[in-house]
């Protein structure tokens, strides 16, 4: 069929061939941009404009306040206090970056049963998050696991491993350490696997050895994955929830940003403060991706690696 006609061999003018190409794709995204519309913008719409009133999530009249939601956010300090625990997820973050992206790059050479260490280390990602809270409070918990674990090697220590607030958040943030360090290591080890073998095989040529092949070929060629990560690391470690909700609820000095919110909204009833609490959550996670991207641009990543 003549490429200049239509589907009925009816001639198509290049101002319609035109106006195909500028419709046919908004057709195909009609359905995504629905869906998006309806299930992302709309509920943080809705949130933005729950946080400026004094809603209970329950009543059906809504009073409009203000600011004062967000008055109370930044004048009360016991509303602020949890963001310092988010600094055990950070360090925690940081940690799994570097145990990532030093098993990524191990596994992408050539090393027996790599394809086992692969499966072992993403293994964790897959677990449901709630069976993992479950499995390590018993394993933390007073004579479990890790207690009969020291007694092997003849130590008994004699401690709530989540009964006081720095041995609880360090060990909820090696949980999580353990959790999601598989997700950085697909992401970096697919990076890896994406760079070109000739600059592996020119490298040994030339004798530069595993570091010397990391620093100046495998770090420069995944910085922006390395980029993402960060940024991903940041922003999770300010939305800790799922662990610290399984394991303690929050006692005993584990309690979150998104915990608090939870509760003032569905143990306090106090939905207005809750949304602008999430609200402010939101703007402090772009700020930081902002603060980052405009620090450290894809272009100079590699540069300070």
């Amino acid at each position: 069929m003549d490429g200049r006609r239509g589907g009925a061999g009816v001639p198509v003018s290049p101002r319609g061939r035109r106006l195909q190409g500028g419709v046919v794709p908004w057709l195909f995204l009609a359905a995504p941009l629905a869906l998006l519309i309806t299930f992302t913008y709309a509920p943080v719409a809705n949130m933005v404009a729950y946080s400026f009133t004094d809603w209970d999530g329950l009543s059906p009249e809504l009073n409009y306040v203000g600011t004062e939601n967000y008055a109370d956010l930044f004048t009360r300090s016991e509303l602020f206090e949890v963001f310092f625990v988010s600094g055990y997820y950070l360090a925690a973050s940081a940690v799994q970056i570097v145990l990532a992206l030093y098993f990524a790059t191990v596994l992408s050479f050539n090393v027996r049963f790599r394809n086992l260490f692969k499966g072992i280390l993403f293994f964790p990602y897959l677990v449901n998050g709630v069976a993992i809270g479950f499995v390590f409070l018993y394993f933390f918990q007073d004579g479990g696991t890790l207690d009969a674990l020291f007694g092997l090697v003849g130590d008994e220590p004699d401690r709530a491993w989540l009964g006081d607030s720095t041995s609880a958040n360090t060990s909820l943030a090696g949980v999580s350490v353990w959790r999601f360090m598989g997700l950085n290591f697909v992401l970096f080890l697919g990076a890896i696997q994406s760079v070109p073998g000739e600059l592996y095989e020119a490298a040994e040529l030339d004798g530069a050895n595993r570091w010397q092949q990391f620093r100046h070929i495998i770090a420069p060629g995944i910085r922006p994955v390395i980029s993402l990560s960060v940024i991903l690391a940041i922003s999770g470690s300010l939305a800790v929830f799922e662990i610290p909700y399984i394991m303690t609820g929050g006692a005993t000095g584990t309690e979150t940003f998104v915990i608090q919110t939870v509760d003032l909204a569905f143990k306090f009833n106090k939905t207005g403060l809750a949304s602008a609490a999430a609200v402010v959550l939101l703007l402090i996670v772009l700020a930081v991706t902002w603060v980052q991207r405009t620090l450290v641009p894809d272009d100079k990543a590699g540069d300070l690696v």
